[in-house]
């Protein structure tokens, strides 16, 4: 009975955190990925083109699974080189819904990349977008005991937003760095209502990882990312991942002081590539027993032209 108690108190301060969300901090975070390594042209505009060929991903991604209103994520991107060389063109599309809001944003990524060496590459990219923001305020408990919230009690329908991103990547055959914004313009919500202080914050992000070939037969790639947003913790995600044979992919993730993460991939052939991953919350969010972690899905298609087409399979 006393578990079931505590439960009852937890959920009612999650929606409680719901609703505070609901009505200042629209948009304030982008989605968050574990498997961001293969799935970089999200954050990083930069990266359009970098595989050397068309490759397209699709990902899903439920966030605490169990909870009433938690967050999920949808993405699907396409990138490739074009004829001028150099130029690397890409389309992205993310839907992320968190309780009675969703957002949607399309993407065009752009990219021109400069070789400095041999196998040493710098890209720069643009990213213009535009945001349709929904938020259905009549799925919130919006009882606080002295009525209702006069200023929730109208929608908001597809509210259309532009923006514009930017990133850098340079990489190597082994290593891989990359700094971006994908959000410049600080978006302001409800500016016709006393809720006009929530703004959509600039993130930036830092990506990095190596790749060693410890034999023939084993490569190991510990990576990092990094995203700093103003008003928020900073995130730090680190990972190390083992490749063996060019086809199975296993490893491990910690996001610090959130979460630690089981991560495996497949690759079915040459060109299609599975990966699923799991979260798990070490925060007092984690211990509730209707949090069942997190988890994600995705598969990924390059159209790989001919062996030739790349010295080795990119592990990143």
């Amino acid at each position: 009975m006393k578990l079931n108690v505590k439960n009852r108190i937890i959920k009612r301060l999650l929606q409680g955190i719901a609703l505070l969300f609901a009505t200042f901090s629209f948009g304030q975070q982008d989605a968050q990925y574990t498997q961001y390594m293969y799935n970089t042209v999200s954050i990083n505009p930069a990266y359009a083109g970098s595989r050397g060929h068309m490759s397209l991903a699709g990902l899903y991604r439920a966030q605490w699974v169990g909870l009433e209103g938690a967050p999920e994520t949808q993405t699907f991107n396409v990138h490739t080189p074009i004829g001028y060389k150099g130029l690397g063109l890409g389309l992205s599309f993310v839907n992320d819904v968190i309780g009675p809001t969703s957002e949607t944003f399309l993407d065009l990524d752009i990219s021109y990349t400069i070789d400095l060496d041999f196998d040493k590459k710098l890209s720069f990219g643009l990213k213009p977008s535009i945001n349709l923001l929904d938020v259905n305020f009549s799925e919130l408990n919006q009882d606080t005991g002295q009525g209702t919230d006069p200023t929730l009690q109208q929608n908001i329908d597809n509210r259309f937003t532009p923006n514009v991103g930017a990133g850098v990547y340079y990489h190597t055959d082994t290593f891989y760095a990359g700094l971006s914004v994908p959000r410049i313009l600080e978006t302001t919500h409800f500016e016709e209502s006393s809720l006009s202080t929530a703004k959509e914050q600039m993130n930036f992000y830092f990506i990095t990882g190596y790749v060693f070939e410890l034999n023939p037969f084993l490569k190991f790639k510990p990576a990092l990312l990094s995203k700093v947003t103003q008003g928020a913790p900073l995130q730090l995600d680190l990972s190390a991942n083992f490749m063996f044979d060019e086809k199975f992919i296993g490893g491990i993730a910690y996001r610090w002081d959130a979460a630690f993460s089981a991560m495996a991939g497949f690759k079915i052939s040459e060109e299609f590539l599975i990966g699923i991953a799991y979260d798990r919350e070490i925060t007092d969010l984690g211990a509730t027993s209707f949090n069942d972690g997190s988890f994600e899905i995705i598969l990924r298609y390059d159209f790989i032209r001919a062996v030739g087409n790349l010295k080795s399979p990119r592990f990143f």
